[in-house]
């Protein structure tokens, strides 16, 4: 399903979200975020080129006239050595996915868009959902809804919306070969994103996808995107470009029941996000997941968004190690600085997380034990600045429960550095 910037579960199209999400309380003050709907769950419906060279027999050459042929002997020989390397280094390159086969390639060669597609799909699952719901006059019903998750353990985690998830009662995966699995257990959600996890019981040997950098992409990479298109099409794909990233919008359920979620550093991409999709993947040349589709623009087309994959590594090593899902948090509600922000609060800095005021600093938490005041700036995350490779909230998120990070930060116009032992997220008050 994909959320639309206002869809709900696996079905929904124009970028609307998860139902009944609540909204980060970062605050922000750019501009008017785009209306999105999550792609919603869907109710389900079943020459030779070589010359050669010849010497004149009737005339015997000179020594220099011998010299020069040799090289040019020579020289013929090394250049059909460097082709017939090219043409390896490119036949190999083919059978990777990627013309270079490096980390977060950003352009696919010709053919590699289905070698990575046939190869990456094999851990893309489609999910069929049964929620139960009871109306005004007393009588249950129940209905059906699908969306497509993500293999990330090779014994039965998957990573999906969790506006796919929500109010499901039982869930079905299907394998990309059909085999499909109901033995299968919520294992929980994020409370700052929409993101959540399932388990298939007492499986072994499946194909986990391969994740990649999402701190690391650019505009105009190309990806391409998979999933279960209209809750009928399994494993549909379609290429597009990285159209921009930290993007802001308000993604709805598409439920009418006015469940709005708002998300944060989202990846905009033009390949297609379709109803049903939310969940998938959306990929770089290299095969290697760089976020997940979650929803699409509801007032344009060839609009969709995604949540980059980095932001969820650290509850990712929670669930598959621990089966818990466990958000690290740092303590703190923030300001993103923009430039609107940074003369409003006369800050001598263009970039970071302004903590503004009293409230910005959570009592007994993290930020508060390492000492950060309000008016303070956080300015980066283990060197990694905040900006565009993520806001705070999207650079902690990559970190487990229990890790210790440095963080770089701003007062009175000097720069500090501390480190900070990151806890489990308790409350819904903070941001990062």
């Amino acid at each position: 399903m994909a959320k639309t910037t206002s869809s709900k579960k696996s079905t929904k199209t124009s970028t609307t979200k998860a139902k009944n999400t609540k909204s980060k309380n970062t605050k922000d003050t750019k501009n008017k975020p785009e209306k999105a709907t999550k792609a919603k769950k869907t109710k389900e419906v079943k020459a030779s080129a070589t010359q050669k060279v010849t010497e004149k027999p009737e005339e015997k050459p000179k020594k220099q006239g011998a010299s020069s042929a040799t090289i040019l002997v020579l020289g013929l020989a090394l250049i059909m050595s460097g082709v017939s390397l090219g043409f390896s280094i490119y036949n190999y390159s083919r059978n990777n996915g990627s013309i270079w086969n490096f980390n977060n390639a950003t352009q696919f060669v010709e053919g590699s868009i289905a070698d990575v597609a046939n190869r990456v799909s094999e851990s893309v699952v489609s999910i069929v959902t049964e929620n139960h719901s009871t109306n005004w006059y007393g009588q249950d019903s129940t209905s059906s809804a699908a969306g497509t998750g993500i293999i990330v353990s090779e014994d039965g985690y998957i990573l999906t919306n969790k506006h796919v998830a929500d109010g499901a009662r039982n869930f079905k995966i299907i394998m990309n070969n059909g085999t499909s699995y109901t033995d299968v257990k919520l294992v929980g959600t994020d409370p700052l994103n929409d993101i959540a996890f399932l388990k298939i019981n007492d499986v072994s040997g499946l194909k986990a996808a391969t994740l990649g950098d999402s701190k690391t992409l650019s505009v105009g990479q190309q990806v391409i995107t998979i999933g279960n298109a209209l809750g009928q099409y399994q494993n549909s794909v379609a290429s597009g470009i990285i159209s921009g990233t930290g993007r802001t919008l308000v993604a709805s359920s598409g439920s009418g029941y006015g469940s709005y979620e708002r998300l944060s550093d989202m990846i905009q991409t033009d390949a297609a996000i379709n109803s049903g999709n939310s969940g998938g993947p959306l990929v770089n040349a290299a095969g290697e997941v760089v976020g997940v589709n979650t929803a699409t623009s509801a007032y344009g087309d060839n609009i969709g968004f995604a949540i980059p994959i980095s932001s969820i590594k650290g509850m990712l090593k929670s669930v598959t190690e621990n089966d818990t899902a466990e958000r690290a948090y740092i303590g703190v509600a923030y300001l993103p600085v923009t430039p609107e922000v940074k003369e409003n609060y006369n800050l001598d800095i263009d970039y970071g997380a302004y903590l503004a005021d009293n409230s910005s600093i959570i009592s007994g938490g993290p930020a508060e034990k390492a000492g950060l005041k309000s008016g303070d700036v956080i300015l980066a995350i283990n060197g990694i600045n905040i900006g565009k490779a993520g806001s705070l909230s999207t650079l902690v998120g990559e970190y487990p429960t229990g890790a210790t990070i440095e963080i770089k930060y701003r007062r009175e116009g000097q720069d500090y550095t501390t480190n900070i032992t990151l806890e489990a997220y308790k409350t819904t008050t903070q941001q990062g």
